[in-house]
């Protein structure tokens, strides 16, 4: 998948962490509908240093159907969710038919 960062930052992972998926500030699973640092590149073992895209645009796994350009939100384990009434992490550039796909983002600062 095609995704262009600006911003990738090393960050300790104070939890495992699971790659395409939204990473809070301090290095753990974000909040459900909460802030997020950015998105991990790769899996993350709890205690390692791992990258993390946090501008630009990166690829997130769905929760659900997205609609592109649809603003999203977190989940608890760093998915997204077309936005309701959480902050907004990032806007789908492609469209998710399906929870489990992976589709870009355009990383929001929030």
């Amino acid at each position: 998948m095609q995704y262009r960062d600006i911003l990738t930052l090393p960050v300790l992972a104070a939890a495992a962490l699971t790659a395409c998926r939204f990473v809070s500030p301090t290095g753990a699973l974000p909040t459900a509908g909460g802030n997020a640092l950015g998105v991990a590149l790769s899996d993350i073992a709890s205690g390692d240093t791992g990258s993390v895209i946090t501008l630009g645009t990166a690829p997130v796994e769905a929760s659900a159907a997205i609609a592109k350009g649809a603003a999203v939100e977190v989940i608890a384990d760093g998915r997204i969710v077309t936005k309701t009434s959480g902050v907004t992490v990032a806007r789908a550039l492609q469209a998710a038919t399906a929870a489990g796909q992976i589709i870009e983002v355009l990383l929001v600062a929030n």
